[in-house]
């Protein structure tokens, strides 16, 4: 009975953040079009609407099922190289989830290279913007954030298809992770397309090889948002993405996830 309660109630939750979010998307939305129709910006003298970067960021719904929302514009250029300049010197190879201790170990799942950031760091002015935005779009507590990785991935790297939804009883003590957001942080990228093979039947160009699903090309400054749980509180099965092998360049990204609750 308690779970049945505890489902429902994680379902309502759910489904009032799904609601809230699209009326966000919409009201972005109506302010882009007056913007666009009278050539009149009103951000710069608003920091909070410039933390936010109203008037860039331009939400596009890729799929329901998965549910996949493109955020064109999330991040600045400056923001991008900021992000890149702080992690380079502190790279090294990235780990996944091991189930069975909750732990990250090394695995040809995933070739890429890594770092996380750290709490200190949450609190730059530039990163501490980032948070809060990420927060406002996803309808997410900036609390509820784990701390946000940068990765690199260079020519052959990829990351094979799985979910960011734990598992393992030591993650799903601190909160199940609702949703993620991925941003790319590079341009000059042949491949390394984000990959959502259950995402439909039609084809599309991952690594340069064509496959069935959806896959989100790599933009710098764009962000892609999707979520591991459906409306009815359950994991969501069809969230199942992955990295596409870099054919070209080097892709650079960072990655935020939230959980249920806070994680600090």
């Amino acid at each position: 009975m308690a779970m049945a309660a505890s489902r429902i109630v994680l379902a309502l939750f759910t489904l009032v953040t799904v609601g809230m979010l699209i009326g966000a998307l919409f009201q972005l939305a109506f302010i882009r079009h007056l913007e666009e129709s009278t050539g009149f910006t009103p951000w710069e003298q608003d920091e909070e609407a410039r933390m936010l970067r109203l008037g860039f960021v331009k939400p596009e719904i890729i799929s329901w099922s998965p549910r996949i929302i493109v955020l064109h514009n999330f991040l600045s250029p400056e923001e991008c190289d900021y992000l890149i300049a702080v992690a380079r010197p502190r790279l090294h190879i990235s780990t996944v989830v091991d189930f069975k201790t909750g732990k990250g170990i090394k695995s040809d799942v995933r070739t890429s290279s890594g770092m996380f950031l750290t709490r200190e760091e949450k609190r730059y002015p530039m990163i501490k913007a980032i948070e809060k935005r990420i927060s406002v779009y996803s309808q997410i507590p900036v609390e509820n954030g784990e701390l946000m990785q940068v990765l690199r991935y260079e020519k052959g790297e990829f990351y094979r298809p799985h979910h960011d939804y734990f598992s393992d009883e030591f993650n799903l003590k601190r909160g199940q992770r609702i949703a993620t957001m991925l941003m790319y942080l590079s341009d000059g990228v042949q491949g390394g397309e984000t990959y959502f093979p259950l995402g439909g039947d039609m084809e599309c160009s991952c690594g340069g090889k064509m496959v069935k699903g959806i896959c989100v090309r790599p933009k710098k400054g764009d962000a892609v948002l999707f979520w591991s749980m459906g409306l009815d509180g359950s994991v969501d099965q069809k969230s199942l993405h992955g990295g596409c092998e870099v054919v070209g360049g080097t892709k650079w990204s960072a990655t935020k996830w939230m959980r249920q609750k806070a994680t600090a």
